[in-house]
This record gives structure tokens, sequence and C-alpha cells, in this order.
């Protein structure tokens, strides 16, 4: 495919690019470097407009709702306009994480104003959460507020893996169509979908960056960019042992973290929250039960000392009750520690099938569910 050339335009890279997100866009660089398609990358920051006829590929990566405040107006005013003239020209789109948000029609946090969206996709973002992400107690009350961990998608006859974090539930309008149907893991807001696509853009929460893990993905990207340029599409198959080395990786990390009941880690946030919005007064209040009242030291009566008459005793005193402990917060059940052993040297061993590890990750999470009911 000597001699073509696609162009890229990288929104925000100095911005919104957290989870190595531009690690997307090294992808598609090397990929289309590998089939000697010339790549063009025209990074776009704050103030520079979108023009839909230079770009056949535009990528977006994600941020924090103090990134998200940053782009936004941006985003819409400037912006806006051009990607959704060069999606609807047939141009490829991959948003994630916060600028998947920022595509759709709005995201409102729970504190602040709403953040209005470029309206590329019929979908809207519910933050649910007012906790900026690197303030929490602990990962405990991180992992119960936000949907963290691994995602596995059914896209189609693929699989799709990467790291989702995100405290935002996304929810799809009538005209929007799911990017595909999640195996493990939350997803847009728990109700089985993940993503969006709409012609030949797509958002998701897919992270870590998700491309290198999911070459399919990235061929569909490619694929559409060389259609909109040069109206052909072909690509020639690429020796994808790592990516599916990869990909198989976060299979079996999805295996192992996949069955943990979001229940435990509901209850578990909700307790450790109760416990830090204690004020000073009620931290005091709960000290003092556990301070024993002052012991009555009983007096010698007159009758046993010697020489003295008996003397009428001293009035019996109201019983005092008992102070009661506060229940105490129980703490969140910990997995025994996977034992790893080492691997002798020798011969890289080859990637199970898909069809395996989907089917052990369906076995470890009914296992866990059957536990988690027996236990109730």
């Amino acid at each position: 495919m000597a001699g073509m050339k696609i162009s890229v335009g990288y929104l925000y890279p100095d911005i919104m690019a957290t989870y190595g997100d531009r690690g997307n866009v090294e992808t598609v660089m090397r990929r289309c470097e590998w089939r000697s398609i010339g790549v063009d990358v025209t990074e776009l920051r704050l103030g520079d407009p979108v023009d839909a006829a230079a770009f056949d590929l535009i990528v977006i990566g994600g941020g924090g709702e103090a990134q998200q405040r940053l782009v936004a107006a941006d985003l819409g005013k400037i912006k806006g306009a051009g990607i959704r003239e060069a999606v609807a020209q047939g141009a490829g789109a991959l948003a994630v994480g916060g600028g998947y948000e920022l595509f759709g029609r709005f995201c409102q946090p729970e504190l602040g104003s709403e953040l209005r969206g470029i309206e590329l996709f019929d979908a809207w973002t519910i933050r649910q959460s007012a906790v900026l992400s690197g303030h929490y107690g602990s990962l405990t009350e991180a992992r119960a507020d936000r949907a963290i961990g691994e995602l596995v998608v059914r896209w189609g006859d693929t699989l799709l893996v990467g790291f989702e974090n995100h405290a935002g539930g996304t929810y799809l309008g009538p005209t929007a169509r799911p990017l595909g149907y999640v195996v493990s893991g939350q997803g847009n807001n728990g109700d089985g979908t993940e993503g969006v696509i709409l012609g030949n853009a797509v958002g998701t929460y897919l992270r870590g960056p998700c491309l290198p893990k999911n070459p399919a993905l990235a061929d569909f990207l490619i694929g559409a960019a060389l259609r909109r340029r040069h109206g052909v599409a072909e690509l020639a198959p690429l020796p994808d042992a790592l990516e599916v080395a990869a990909h198989a990786a976060s299979m079996r990390r999805a295996c192992l973290t996949g069955a943990e009941p979001n229940r435990l880690r509901r209850a578990a946030f909700v307790q450790a929250q109760l416990a830090r919005a204690k004020n000073a007064r009620v931290a005091l209040n709960r000290v003092s039960l556990f301070v024993s009242p002052p012991r009555r030291t009983g007096t010698q009566s007159a009758a046993s000392r010697p020489g003295q008459s008996a003397a009428r005793p001293p009035a019996p005193q109201p019983a005092r009750p008992e102070p009661t402990r506060p229940e105490p917060i129980r703490p969140e059940p910990t997995r025994p520690p996977v034992r790893r052993t080492a691997v002798p040297p020798g011969p890289r061993p080859t990637a199970r099938p898909e069809e395996v590890l989907l089917t052990e990750l369906s076995d470890t999470r009914d296992g866990a569910q059957a536990r988690s009911g027996a236990t109730r």
C-alpha cells in the first residue's frame, strides 16, 4: 500500500492524555508504518479549529473533571462543528474516557455547572460522585464509588479488553448504538452496554490505552481513514503476537478480579464514608463512651470499726446503665494472595484462545456469585 497516506487530528495532547492515551495514536502510526502507509499527525490544542476536509481520523484521550472544564468550551465552540462534519463525511474517530463523555450531549457533575458536549453521540453522562479521583481515603472507597478494573466487551465476534476508571454513568439515547456488550466490568452505566458507535466514530471507556491490546479496533479505524482518503481499505494482515499476548493478559486479569461482588465494595464504602463524615463533636462523644465511669470505693462501715456503734447504711445509689459500644466497621474481606511461580527461560508460551479465557471468566464469576448467595 505504498504511496497511501492518512491524516490524523490529535485533540488536546497536553491536557486529555491520561492512562497513556497517546498510545492510541502511536498504535495507528506503527500499524500504518508496517504496511507502508504514511501518517501525518496534527496536534490540535486550545484555539485550533478542526478542518473537516483535512483529517481522516480524529482522536481524543481522557481526563478528569478539571481537564474537561479546561477544554469543554473550546471543544464545543471551535472544534465541534468540524468534528461532526468530518464524521458525517466518513472520517474515523476515537474518543475515550472523558473525551467520550464530551462527544455526547452533556456531562453533569454532582456539583457544579453542566459541561456541554459537541453532540456527536446521542448520549449524556451523569457523574455520581463529587470526590476527585485523587482524594479517596483508600482503594476500597475508590472502587466502591467508581468503576475501576478490567473491562471486557463483546464487539461483534471480537472481545475488546481494557481498563476502566470512571465515576460517571453514560446513558444512550434512542438513536445511539452501543459499541458492544459487557462481559466483565461496568461499561456505560452497569446496564450491560459499553461505549457507542456512530458510522466510523467510536466512544468508549476502554483505557490503558485500548488500541495496542485491540488490533482489530485499531485496523477498523485505519480502514475507515483509508476509505475516506483513497476509497480502499484492504489491510494486509500483521503478525500480532505481542498484541494477542497483551490481550490475553488482560483477559486473565479480568478472570482474577472480575468476580469480586459489587455489593461488598459498595457496603464497605458506605461504612467508610459514614466513619469519615463524623465531626469532632460526635467523635468526642464516641470516645467518651469507651471511658468507664469512675468506680465508687466503698467506705468502711461503722459496725466494722472497733469501738464504734453501727450507723444507718447509706441510701442505695441508682444503677447506671452500661455504655454501649458502637458496632465496629467490618473490614472488606480480602482475597487470598495469588501465588506466582517463576517461569523458566525458554520460548514464549502461546496465548490461549479467547474462547478458553472467556469460559474461565464465566466460571469464575458464576462461582463467586454462588458463594456470595450462600453467605447471605
